[in-house]
């Protein structure tokens, strides 16, 4: 955590909100790569398979079963479809372990992943996120500490392999 964010926590929803910018600007990036720039659809595929990774892996861990909780069995809002949609696109960011930039289909599995996650980030920002306001039983402010923690503690386990190598 850095010393702005000890100083000026925020709260766990503004946190996965800017994941969640921060995944379209990569997505609207590769929509604008030239079709033959292979090394930077690799890169910017790669950091929106890491950001995507970190940000399913807190909220499954952190967000989802805070919200079950507070919601209880509120039946607009189904906990359930976002850890199936996270499945969906966990495949997807699996599949490019198995293809890379030129390859028949890594567009297309791009673009497929893109349009899952706006879905997705459409879904629990007009629906999920707003309900966990309203109810006021989740202490946003430290479950954005946690998320914030645990966030960081996968950026390093990333880096960590990425240089054992």
């Amino acid at each position: 955590m850095t010393a702005a964010q000890a100083q000026h926590p925020q709260d766990a929803l503004a946190i996965l909100e800017a994941d969640h910018r921060a995944v379209e600007q990569l997505f609207d990036a590769f929509e604008r790569a030239e079709k033959d720039d292979l090394e930077r659809k690799t890169t910017l595929v790669q950091r929106a398979c890491e950001l995507l990774s970190i940000h399913s892996i807190v909220e499954e861990e952190l967000l989802y079963p805070a919200a079950r909780t507070a919601l209880g069995t509120d039946e607009k809002i189904d906990i359930d479809e976002a850890y199936v949609e996270h499945f969906l696109v966990k495949t997807l960011i699996e599949k490019f372990s198995q293809i890379k930039a030129g390859d028949e289909g890594f567009d297309a599995t791009f673009k497929v992943l893109s349009e899952n996650v706006k879905h997705h980030v459409e879904e629990e920002e007009t629906e999920l996120f707003p309900e966990i306001r309203k109810t006021k039983s989740v202490d946003l402010i430290a479950l954005g500490k946690k998320i914030e923690a645990r966030k960081e503690a996968l950026q390093n386990r990333i880096t960590e392999v990425a240089t054992a190598h």
